[in-house]
């Protein structure tokens, strides 16, 4: 008989991290290890901004899933359906075909896409930061701005291209905003033609407060450090409408741009609503011991899963972070091992060990163990904490010799092209338009929209489902 199948949807921290654990925990006879992904590498999305940046190549934060792991047969395509009566995901090829993988023990580790809002406007002309060819996009999108501006003879062209706007005010936005604002004030002394005060940075979000997160005391010092760099900081606004060549806030101003950054929070991937359980704001509910209840031998962890958060009791559930997700990965690797050895599982439970945020150009605000740091000690410990939290040795030593590269030659300001051509709408970067057009953040499509990639097309109607491998 071929041993139990353990299914893992999804290559980011908590996916990686439980297959890596069960790689030493099980033996081959035990059970048999598939991981479902659109790409091979497990990305490490807290460093996303210095690749925007330039600070770091993107395969610096791409660990190969095949450097990791040894034994795990690894699936390309997207899960786009779960059927836990008959224990089978249905997946999307890259080549657009679908097919079931079945399962014994299924992991939703599928994490989240962007949240749109709805806003008119958003859907088509933001730009993200979730993916690393978003990352790498924007870093090219952002130098051809300054390129079009240095040749443009209409004042009003030259102030939109050199004119950008991020939405969000937590961790990826802030650092967002901060690392390409230190990118571009360095690349404009490159172009004779541009005056460098005729750059403009924004920074927009909702909230009253800066990373409400991390404490009004940095809060407030992250605030004073992005304006002192001229970074005009709009909190308690939002986006009313975007435009290719503007964007309307809540309070009425209009602002010519042709760059918005969309950073205003992530939603569970659009897999979850198909699992038919309780769901959570969209996140699928899950116990202490993160399995789903009324779904056998299903777990569900990281920003996917309302795990409850027994730290702070009550009905809190963990927040979908990075520090989160790697734990809760660690601790579900123990609790299938458990479940196929007849053994008792674990409850989740982890404290907050702390948020660092790093705003460049040697300033950073940090909270490590409840301790508020700021400045170069600050940045010191953010940086030390990535370096710690790579998953290789070789992530490490690329992300290390990186830093130290650009520190001492600078950047060359370069756009590589390599996005030409490619979809730069939020939903085709992440994929959520296979979810019956995006799920929760579906939209019908505009007049005249471009056709899907090719090699996306549906099944032929009245194809009959493959059977489960």
């Amino acid at each position: 008989m071929s041993p139990p199948r353990v299914l893992v949807i999804g290559a980011g921290f908590a996916g990686v991290e439980c297959l890596h654990r069960l790689e030493r925990t099980l033996r081959p006879e035990e059970a048999e290890l598939v991981l479902v992904s659109p790409e091979d590498y497990q990305l490490y999305l807290p460093l996303l901004p210095h690749v925007a940046a330039g600070l770091l190549t993107p395969q610096s934060i791409a660990v190969s899933l095949r450097r990791r792991l040894r034994r795990t047969r690894y699936a390309p395509g997207i899960a786009v359906g779960v059927d836990h009566e008959r224990r089978h995901v249905t997946v999307r090829t890259p080549e657009g075909h679908e097919r079931a993988l079945r399962y014994d023990i299924l992991l939703l580790a599928a994490g989240s896409t962007t949240r749109l809002l709805g806003i008119p406007g958003v859907r088509e002309h933001a730009l993200g930061m979730k993916t690393l060819a978003q990352a790498a996009y924007l870093r090219d999108h952002v130098i051809g701005q300054l390129d079009a501006a240095a040749v443009a003879t209409d004042p009003a062209e030259r102030a939109e291209r050199l004119r950008f706007v991020v939405v969000g005010g937590g961790y990826a936005g802030t650092e967002t905003a901060a690392s390409l604002q230190l990118l571009t004030s360095a690349a404009v002394r490159r172009f004779p033609r541009l005056d460098p005060a005729e750059l403009s940075w924004h920074l927009v979000d909702i909230a009253p407060r800066l990373l409400p997160e991390i404490g009004e005391r940095l809060g407030d010092d992250a605030l004073r450090a992005l304006r002192a760099r001229g970074i005009e900081i709009s909190l308690g606004t939002s986006v009313a409408r975007l435009t290719p060549r503007s964007v309307e806030l809540t309070d009425g101003r209009v602002l010519p741009t042709r760059t918005l950054v969309w950073t205003a929070g992530v939603a569970a991937s659009p897999l979850m609503t198909t699992v038919e359980t309780e769901l959570a704001r969209g996140r699928l509910v899950t116990t202490a011991e993160m399995a789903v209840p009324g779904a056998p031998g299903v777990f569900a962890v990281g920003d996917a899963a309302a795990v409850p958060d027994l730290a702070k009791g009550g009905d809190a559930v963990t927040p979908p972070t990075a520090q989160h997700s790697q734990r809760q990965g660690k601790a579900v690797a123990y609790n299938i091992a458990a479940r196929l050895r007849g053994t008792a599982p674990r409850p989740y439970y982890h404290r907050d060990l702390g948020l660092v945020v790093d705003l460049g150009d040697k300033y950073a605000v940090s909270r490590p163990l409840g301790i508020g740091l700021t400045g170069l000690p600050a940045q010191a410990v953010a940086r030390g904490y990535h370096l710690a939290a790579l998953p290789t040795l070789t992530a490490r030593a690329r992300v290390l010799v990186n830093w130290t590269l650009k520190a001492a030659t600078g950047d060359d300001f370069v756009s590589t092209g390599f996005q030409r051509g490619r979809p730069a709408t939020l939903p085709q970067f992440e994929h959520a338009e296979l979810y019956g057009g995006g799920g929760a953040n579906a939209a019908p499509p505009e007049p005249g929209a471009a056709p899907p990639e090719p090699g996306a097309a549906p099944p032929e109607p009245g194809a009959a489902p493959p059977e489960p491998e």
